[in-house]
Protein backbone atom coordinates (compact mmCIF):
# COMPACT_ATOMS: atom_id res chain seq x y z
CA UNK A 1 0.00 0.00 0.00
CA UNK A 2 0.83 3.05 -0.60
CA UNK A 3 2.38 5.68 1.88
CA UNK A 4 -0.08 8.30 2.67
CA UNK A 5 -2.92 6.45 4.54
CA UNK A 6 -0.02 4.03 6.43
CA UNK A 7 1.16 7.30 7.74
CA UNK A 8 -1.43 8.29 9.16
CA UNK A 9 -2.39 5.13 10.93
CA UNK A 10 0.71 5.69 12.24
CA UNK A 11 0.25 8.48 14.15
CA UNK A 12 -3.40 7.75 15.60
CA UNK A 13 -1.76 4.72 17.39
CA UNK A 14 -0.16 6.39 19.28
CA UNK A 15 -1.30 9.61 19.78
CA UNK A 16 -5.50 9.17 20.17
CA UNK A 17 -6.38 5.73 20.86
CA UNK A 18 -8.46 5.89 23.03
CA UNK A 19 -10.70 8.98 21.77
CA UNK A 20 -10.71 7.04 18.24
CA UNK A 21 -12.05 3.86 19.71
CA UNK A 22 -14.92 5.58 21.08
CA UNK A 23 -15.72 7.43 17.90
CA UNK A 24 -15.49 4.17 15.64
CA UNK A 25 -18.05 2.19 18.11
CA UNK A 26 -21.48 2.49 17.24
CA UNK A 27 -21.65 6.40 16.40
CA UNK A 28 -23.91 5.60 13.16
CA UNK A 29 -26.02 2.30 15.12
CA UNK A 30 -29.24 3.02 13.02
CA UNK A 31 -32.56 3.07 15.33
CA UNK A 32 -34.49 2.15 12.48
CA UNK A 33 -35.85 -1.00 10.96
CA UNK A 34 -35.24 -2.35 7.56
CA UNK A 35 -33.13 -4.66 5.21
CA UNK A 36 -29.87 -6.62 6.71
CA UNK A 37 -28.12 -9.06 8.46
CA UNK A 38 -28.21 -7.50 11.46
CA UNK A 39 -31.54 -9.04 13.50
CA UNK A 40 -32.98 -6.78 15.72
CA UNK A 41 -36.26 -7.98 17.18
CA UNK A 42 -39.88 -9.34 16.96
CA UNK A 43 -43.13 -8.19 16.33
CA UNK A 44 -46.68 -9.49 14.85
CA UNK A 45 -47.42 -10.49 11.19
CA UNK A 46 -49.33 -7.85 9.73
CA UNK A 47 -51.15 -7.38 6.40
CA UNK A 48 -48.45 -6.37 3.92
CA UNK A 49 -45.65 -7.89 5.70
CA UNK A 50 -43.12 -10.37 3.38
CA UNK A 51 -44.15 -13.87 3.88
CA UNK A 52 -40.54 -14.31 4.09
CA UNK A 53 -40.16 -12.48 7.16
CA UNK A 54 -42.10 -14.90 9.34
CA UNK A 55 -40.24 -16.58 11.82
CA UNK A 56 -42.20 -20.10 12.16
CA UNK A 57 -40.52 -21.49 14.89
CA UNK A 58 -41.36 -18.28 16.81
CA UNK A 59 -44.85 -18.10 15.60
CA UNK A 60 -45.75 -21.60 16.66
CA UNK A 61 -44.76 -21.25 20.06
CA UNK A 62 -46.49 -17.99 20.68
CA UNK A 63 -49.51 -19.29 18.90
CA UNK A 64 -49.59 -15.98 16.41
CA UNK A 65 -47.50 -15.00 13.27
CA UNK A 66 -44.32 -13.13 14.25
CA UNK A 67 -42.36 -11.71 11.47
CA UNK A 68 -38.67 -10.37 12.63
CA UNK A 69 -37.11 -7.45 12.45
CA UNK A 70 -33.32 -5.97 10.82
CA UNK A 71 -31.62 -3.39 12.13
CA UNK A 72 -31.28 -1.28 8.82
CA UNK A 73 -28.13 -0.95 6.93
CA UNK A 74 -26.91 2.89 7.16
CA UNK A 75 -24.15 3.79 5.51
CA UNK A 76 -23.14 7.60 4.97
CA UNK A 77 -21.16 9.13 2.22
CA UNK A 78 -18.45 11.35 3.30
CA UNK A 79 -16.74 14.01 0.91
CA UNK A 80 -13.77 15.45 1.66
CA UNK A 81 -13.59 19.07 -0.09
CA UNK A 82 -9.75 20.17 0.02
CA UNK A 83 -8.41 23.49 -1.72
CA UNK A 84 -5.49 22.22 -3.50
CA UNK A 85 -4.27 25.85 -4.42
CA UNK A 86 -0.20 26.76 -5.03
CA UNK A 87 -0.78 28.35 -1.18
CA UNK A 88 -1.11 24.41 0.60
CA UNK A 89 2.37 23.86 -0.93
CA UNK A 90 3.68 26.56 1.45
CA UNK A 91 4.93 25.06 5.15
CA UNK A 92 3.24 25.33 8.19
CA UNK A 93 6.85 25.53 9.82
CA UNK A 94 10.14 25.48 8.86
CA UNK A 95 9.74 20.94 8.80
CA UNK A 96 6.36 20.53 7.52
CA UNK A 97 4.71 21.63 4.30
CA UNK A 98 0.46 22.15 4.81
CA UNK A 99 0.36 19.69 2.07
CA UNK A 100 0.81 16.99 4.86
CA UNK A 101 -1.24 18.16 7.56
CA UNK A 102 -4.27 18.06 5.03
CA UNK A 103 -3.33 15.09 4.30
CA UNK A 104 -3.26 13.81 8.02
CA UNK A 105 -6.54 15.61 8.45
CA UNK A 106 -8.44 13.97 5.02
CA UNK A 107 -6.80 11.14 6.13
CA UNK A 108 -8.14 11.03 9.91
CA UNK A 109 -11.03 11.70 8.66
CA UNK A 110 -11.47 8.88 5.66
CA UNK A 111 -9.74 6.35 7.62
CA UNK A 112 -12.51 6.84 10.41
CA UNK A 113 -15.30 6.20 7.86
CA UNK A 114 -14.16 4.00 6.31
CA UNK A 115 -13.89 1.34 9.31
CA UNK A 116 -17.21 2.36 10.02
CA UNK A 117 -18.18 0.70 6.72
CA UNK A 118 -18.87 4.31 4.80
CA UNK A 119 -17.76 5.33 1.26
CA UNK A 120 -15.74 8.18 0.97
CA UNK A 121 -15.26 10.69 -2.08
CA UNK A 122 -13.19 13.13 -2.89
CA UNK A 123 -13.73 17.07 -4.51
CA UNK A 124 -10.45 18.67 -5.13
CA UNK A 125 -9.38 21.96 -6.76
CA UNK A 126 -7.95 25.34 -7.47
CA UNK A 127 -8.13 28.65 -9.67
CA UNK A 128 -7.70 26.39 -13.25
CA UNK A 129 -10.75 23.68 -12.29
CA UNK A 130 -12.26 21.23 -9.85
CA UNK A 131 -11.97 17.49 -9.96
CA UNK A 132 -14.22 14.53 -8.16
CA UNK A 133 -13.73 11.10 -7.32
CA UNK A 134 -16.85 9.24 -6.55
CA UNK A 135 -17.42 7.72 -3.07
CA UNK A 136 -16.15 4.58 -2.25
CA UNK A 137 -15.70 2.21 0.54
CA UNK A 138 -12.33 0.47 1.73
CA UNK A 139 -8.88 1.89 2.74
CA UNK A 140 -7.21 1.12 -1.25
CA UNK A 141 -10.01 3.74 -2.63
CA UNK A 142 -9.28 6.22 0.07
CA UNK A 143 -5.73 6.09 -0.70
CA UNK A 144 -6.23 6.61 -4.20
CA UNK A 145 -8.38 9.89 -3.10
CA UNK A 146 -5.71 11.35 -0.48
CA UNK A 147 -2.85 10.84 -3.44
CA UNK A 148 -4.69 12.48 -5.36
CA UNK A 149 -5.14 15.32 -3.17
CA UNK A 150 -1.42 15.18 -1.75
CA UNK A 151 -0.29 14.92 -6.20
CA UNK A 152 -2.54 18.19 -6.73
CA UNK A 153 -0.77 20.65 -4.49
CA UNK A 154 2.75 21.74 -5.62
CA UNK A 155 4.34 24.92 -5.52
CA UNK A 156 3.74 25.19 -9.28
CA UNK A 157 -0.15 24.68 -9.09
CA UNK A 158 -3.11 27.31 -9.87
CA UNK A 159 -3.70 29.85 -7.00
CA UNK A 160 -6.37 28.72 -4.46
CA UNK A 161 -10.12 28.98 -5.33
CA UNK A 162 -12.39 27.24 -2.62
CA UNK A 163 -15.17 30.36 -3.59
CA UNK A 164 -14.33 28.10 -7.47
CA UNK A 165 -14.34 24.59 -5.77
CA UNK A 166 -17.70 24.99 -3.80
CA UNK A 167 -19.51 26.00 -6.55
CA UNK A 168 -18.87 22.70 -8.34
CA UNK A 169 -19.73 20.75 -5.22
CA UNK A 170 -23.04 22.67 -5.31
CA UNK A 171 -23.05 21.81 -8.75
CA UNK A 172 -22.25 18.21 -9.21
CA UNK A 173 -22.54 17.17 -5.38
CA UNK A 174 -26.99 16.07 -5.43
CA UNK A 175 -26.83 13.03 -2.68
CA UNK A 176 -26.71 14.17 1.07
CA UNK A 177 -23.16 13.90 2.40
CA UNK A 178 -20.88 14.54 5.30
CA UNK A 179 -18.39 16.89 4.01
CA UNK A 180 -15.56 18.02 5.45
CA UNK A 181 -13.88 21.37 3.68
CA UNK A 182 -9.92 21.38 3.83
CA UNK A 183 -8.60 24.99 3.05
CA UNK A 184 -5.98 27.23 4.34
CA UNK A 185 -8.40 30.47 3.82
CA UNK A 186 -8.77 32.55 7.29
CA UNK A 187 -11.46 34.68 6.18
CA UNK A 188 -15.54 33.87 4.81
CA UNK A 189 -17.01 37.10 3.03
CA UNK A 190 -20.34 37.41 1.89
CA UNK A 191 -20.09 35.42 -1.32
CA UNK A 192 -18.39 32.18 0.41
CA UNK A 193 -20.70 32.63 3.03
CA UNK A 194 -23.80 32.59 0.51
CA UNK A 195 -22.15 29.27 -0.96
CA UNK A 196 -21.93 27.91 2.43
CA UNK A 197 -25.13 28.71 3.50
CA UNK A 198 -26.46 27.43 0.01
CA UNK A 199 -24.39 23.56 0.80
CA UNK A 200 -25.67 23.62 4.70
CA UNK A 201 -29.22 23.00 3.35
CA UNK A 202 -28.14 19.65 1.64
CA UNK A 203 -25.20 18.66 3.76
CA UNK A 204 -23.41 18.32 6.95
CA UNK A 205 -20.64 20.46 7.16
CA UNK A 206 -17.24 20.56 8.66
CA UNK A 207 -14.45 23.10 7.81
CA UNK A 208 -11.02 22.82 8.47
CA UNK A 209 -8.33 25.59 8.29
CA UNK A 210 -4.60 24.64 7.94
CA UNK A 211 -2.56 27.23 10.02
CA UNK A 212 0.36 29.07 8.51
CA UNK A 213 3.93 29.63 9.11
CA UNK A 214 4.50 32.93 11.25
CA UNK A 215 7.41 34.60 8.82
CA UNK A 216 8.40 37.16 12.26
CA UNK A 217 9.36 33.85 14.78
CA UNK A 218 10.88 31.94 11.53
CA UNK A 219 14.57 31.02 12.05
CA UNK A 220 17.08 33.80 11.21
CA UNK A 221 19.28 31.07 9.18
CA UNK A 222 16.43 30.08 6.51
CA UNK A 223 15.56 32.07 3.54
CA UNK A 224 11.37 32.71 3.63
CA UNK A 225 9.45 33.06 0.01
CA UNK A 226 6.20 33.95 -0.66
CA UNK A 227 4.53 31.07 -2.35
CA UNK A 228 1.83 32.82 -4.33
CA UNK A 229 4.06 36.24 -5.22
CA UNK A 230 7.21 34.56 -5.00
CA UNK A 231 9.38 37.59 -3.58
CA UNK A 232 11.52 37.22 -0.54
CA UNK A 233 10.29 37.76 3.34
CA UNK A 234 13.08 40.49 4.12
CA UNK A 235 15.08 39.69 7.42
CA UNK A 236 14.17 42.66 8.69
CA UNK A 237 10.68 41.45 9.39
CA UNK A 238 11.89 38.95 12.05
CA UNK A 239 13.58 41.39 14.59
CA UNK A 240 10.70 43.79 14.22
CA UNK A 241 8.76 43.40 17.72
CA UNK A 242 5.91 45.48 16.59
CA UNK A 243 5.50 44.06 13.51
CA UNK A 244 5.10 40.89 15.03
CA UNK A 245 2.90 41.85 17.90
CA UNK A 246 0.70 43.47 14.97
CA UNK A 247 0.78 39.96 12.52
CA UNK A 248 -0.25 37.64 15.48
CA UNK A 249 -3.01 39.92 16.80
CA UNK A 250 -4.18 40.10 12.54
CA UNK A 251 -4.28 36.50 12.63
CA UNK A 252 -5.88 35.85 15.73
CA UNK A 253 -8.73 38.61 14.59
CA UNK A 254 -8.89 36.43 11.34
CA UNK A 255 -9.72 33.49 13.12
CA UNK A 256 -11.89 34.82 15.64
CA UNK A 257 -14.13 36.36 12.80
CA UNK A 258 -13.79 33.31 10.64
CA UNK A 259 -15.16 31.28 13.78
CA UNK A 260 -18.22 33.59 13.96
CA UNK A 261 -19.50 33.51 10.59
CA UNK A 262 -19.05 29.78 10.92
CA UNK A 263 -20.85 29.74 13.59
CA UNK A 264 -23.45 31.78 12.42
CA UNK A 265 -24.04 29.01 9.52
CA UNK A 266 -24.27 26.27 12.22
CA UNK A 267 -21.08 24.79 10.47
CA UNK A 268 -18.75 23.26 12.80
CA UNK A 269 -14.98 24.83 12.56
CA UNK A 270 -11.52 23.76 13.55
CA UNK A 271 -8.27 25.36 13.24
CA UNK A 272 -5.15 23.16 12.93
CA UNK A 273 -2.14 25.05 13.97
CA UNK A 274 0.37 22.79 13.82
CA UNK A 275 1.27 18.62 12.11
CA UNK A 276 1.61 17.14 16.05
CA UNK A 277 -1.82 18.48 16.85
CA UNK A 278 -3.48 17.69 13.83
CA UNK A 279 -5.51 14.17 15.26
CA UNK A 280 -6.16 15.54 17.90
CA UNK A 281 -7.74 18.75 16.41
CA UNK A 282 -9.96 16.52 14.06
CA UNK A 283 -10.98 14.37 16.82
CA UNK A 284 -12.70 17.40 18.77
CA UNK A 285 -14.05 18.60 15.60
CA UNK A 286 -15.98 15.14 14.92
CA UNK A 287 -16.98 15.79 19.07
CA UNK A 288 -18.31 19.01 18.78
CA UNK A 289 -20.01 17.50 15.78
CA UNK A 290 -21.60 14.77 17.84
CA UNK A 291 -22.93 16.96 20.23
CA UNK A 292 -23.61 20.06 17.70
CA UNK A 293 -27.31 21.32 17.48
CA UNK A 294 -28.97 19.63 14.12
CA UNK A 295 -30.40 21.69 11.79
Amino acid sequence: MSPHLTRVKARMTIHAHRKVRGLLEGEYASLQTGRSMDFNDLREYVRGDDVKDIDWKASARSRALLVKRYAAARKHNIMLVASTGRSMAAMNDLNVPKRDMAITVAGVVGYLAVKHGDQVGMVRGDASGSHQMPPAGGELNLEHRLAAIHDAITPTAAPADLKQVLRYVTRTVRRRTIMCIISDEYAVDEELAQILRRLVVQHELLYVSIGDLDPTTAAESSSLVDIDSGGLVPDWARHDEQLRREFASLVTGEADGMRRELDALGIVHQMVHDHDSAIHAVLTMLERHRHARRR
